[in-house]
């Protein structure tokens, strides 16, 4: 018997709202979630010399590891992930409203990804977010990278302190920031201003920047969603940026002086 809509639907939003936890791996991702308060831990493994790395950051977390033999490294990991000998079993993280994240600095930047799938893309995005001083990174529930352990550990912590938002739908998000008093930038190849020319003499303005994943790119509705398309000085005949190095040329063109 065919499930009825509502019932298929139920389940899809279920499974999109990702796994109830998750296992970070690697000495840097887990360092970092054994010293972040937020972080819900559930389970830590070790081996002996992970542990003797990460004793100060242990002591801090209040868990109890389970310290093994190498050889024996029992954590549910993929086979190619490379944990050097540590991986923590966690809670994803809850970082709160749009407005919440968004709101109080004096001129807040934004990260949006539109279909940005790629976890070591997102995590890179992440830890460039953070060095630029991003109020948070912002994606879909059901388009975007969640929470793994393979975005923490490209992140290299940044994971544990950049506000990292999965939203239901990427225009509603886009009309709300607008309604907030932010400037929405969507980036695209064919635009025929460049980020710094649209803000000339706007600099003081909050600004959100759009990035679509490689390949197609920003989506019909996200283009007629935002306030201007632009992109990225470049030099003439070059061939188009990774969406992680994009994102950290958007922001740094876009920073206040």
């Amino acid at each position: 018997m065919k499930k009825p809509k509502w019932v298929v639907e139920k389940e899809q939003a279920r499974k999109a709202s990702g796994p109830e936890t998750v296992w970070l791996f690697g000495l840097h991702a887990v360092r970092d979630a054994l010293m972040n308060p937020k972080r819900q831990k559930l389970r830590l493994i070790v081996t002996k010399n992970a542990h003797d790395k990460l004793s100060e950051a242990i002591a801090e977390g209040g868990i109890e590891p389970e310290v093994v033999d190498p050889r024996n490294f029992s954590a549910p990991l993929d086979p190619g992930s490379v944990h050097q000998g540590a991986a923590m079993e966690v809670k994803p993280l809850s970082w709160g409203s749009l407005s919440e994240n968004c709101i109080g600095r004096e001129t807040p930047r934004v990260i949006l990804l539109d279909r940005v799938t790629d976890p070591h893309n997102v995590g890179a995005i992440l830890r460039s977010a953070e060095v630029l001083g991003a109020s948070a990174v912002i994606g879909t529930r059901h388009h975007s990278a969640p929470e793994t352990g393979a975005l923490a550990k490209t992140a290299s912590g940044a994971l544990e302190r950049q506000p990292y938002l999965r939203m239901r739908n990427l225009s509603d998000t886009i009309v709300e920031l607008q309604r907030m008093g932010f400037l929405v930038l969507g980036l695209d190849g064919e635009a025929e201003q460049t980020i710094e020319e649209t803000l000339e003499g706007k600099m003081h303005l909050p600004v959100a920047l759009v990035l679509g994943a490689e390949g197609p790119g920003l989506r019909q509705k996200t283009k007629e969603t935002v306030d201007h398309l632009v992109k990225i000085d470049a030099a003439g005949g070059f061939g188009s940026l990774n969406v992680s190095n994009a994102a950290a040329i958007a922001l740094y063109a876009s920073k206040a002086r």
